[in-house]
């Protein structure tokens, strides 16, 4: 009986390996962008779902009130209590307390009734009594793409200082309301905000009271809100603060909108953005989501392309940052007669 001898076996050779690795990096860079590209689709789902909760509290909103929730509410006055030093009111919007924007004011339309009861909506958004609720995070109002660097942003001056309140710090949001065209966070202080020609042309404002009846450009062509993410500049859902001055962030720094020479805005600008052309700008530039030109009250996202638009009948629209200027203008304003093409954006 013949016996044959079984060798060591053959291992894989150098080539062999490097071939088996090559294959392994081609698959995985073929696979990364698909990962990348389903992990970016499922946060613009949930951006999207953010927007359609808010349309709808905005709507139960104008139901229940008889208007669309305003921008912020803002006494003109001096307070007789709680009034920011130096600031009573902000002498160049004249801009007060109590100073609540349009996200607190529909927080009971949007499933968020305790954090809204435990508000004192009668005293100022600076005041101790309410430091525990201006910093709470509310996950509906984070877009999951945003990048937020913190919890809370800083309620600054010019010189970039705390402001002189109890309540120097507020919780993020990550979407903004269309005031129109022009922008009214720097405008003269006398001027009459519900003037559609030199105030507001957008449906959402500080101390506004418009219907839906008086969205005559149509829900479906008007926008109400989109996104800010704080790689342009910060953006909050509980108000502003007279003294306040928005600042904008990294490429676009130096490219505030506070007026010839002026990197920031003021107070109602950490709420809302404009479209332009805005007669307090300068230069007067039409700047459409993620527009390059950095106005810190545009709206800016960072989902790629684009940013996710809420009209005003409340459905979602994914506008493109190459949407043509003078549609966006039009979508902008509420009540200026322009014809839109569907297929216009």
């Amino acid at each position: 009986m013949k016996c044959r001898m079984i060798g060591p076996g053959r291992g894989f050779t150098l080539i062999e390996l490097l071939v088996v690795i090559a294959i392994i990096a081609v698959l995985i860079a073929l696979l990364l962008p698909a990962v990348q590209s389903a992990r970016e689709a499922a946060r613009r789902i949930q951006c999207t779902n953010n927007l359609k909760q808010i349309g709808l509290a905005v709507a139960n909103y104008e139901s229940a009130i008889g208007c669309i929730v305003p921008g912020y509410i803002s006494s003109t006055a001096p307070l007789a209590q709680n009034g920011v030093s130096g600031y009573n009111p902000d002498p160049f919007t004249l801009d007060n307390g109590p100073g609540w924007g349009w996200l607190a004011m529909l927080l009971p339309f949007a499933e968020q009734t305790p954090l809204y009861n435990a508000t004192n909506f009668n005293l100022p958004t600076w005041v101790a009594a309410n430091g525990t609720i201006v910093t709470t995070q509310i996950s509906a109002f984070l877009c999951p793409a945003a990048n937020n660097p913190t919890p809370t942003c800083m309620m600054v001056d010019a010189g970039l200082n705390l402001l002189p309140v109890a309540n120097p710090y507020f919780a993020r949001a990550n979407y903004q309301y269309n005031m129109g065209w022009n922008d009214t966070s720097i405008q003269p202080p006398n001027t009459n905000y519900d003037d559609q020609s030199r105030g507001c042309n957008g449906p959402i404002y500080r101390n506004s009271r418009v219907s839906y009846a008086g969205v005559t450009d149509g829900l479906s062509n008007t926008v109400f809100a989109s996104e800010k993410t704080p790689y342009l500049a910060d953006a909050t859902w509980v108000g502003i603060i007279p003294g306040y001055r928005h600042f904008a962030y990294n490429a676009f720094a130096s490219a505030g909108t506070g007026g010839d020479g002026v990197n920031y805005d003021y107070p109602g600008a950490i709420l809302a953005s404009h479209s332009g052309p805005s007669l307090y700008e300068v230069p007067q530039v039409i700047h459409p989501p993620n527009s390059p030109l950095g106005h810190t009250d545009e709206f800016y996202a960072l989902h790629p392309g684009g940013a996710n638009v809420l009209m005003g009948d409340g459905s979602v629209r994914f506008v493109k940052q190459s949407i043509n200027l003078l549609a966006w203008q039009a979508l902008s304003s509420r009540s200026n007669g322009e014809v839109i093409s569907a297929d216009a954006y």
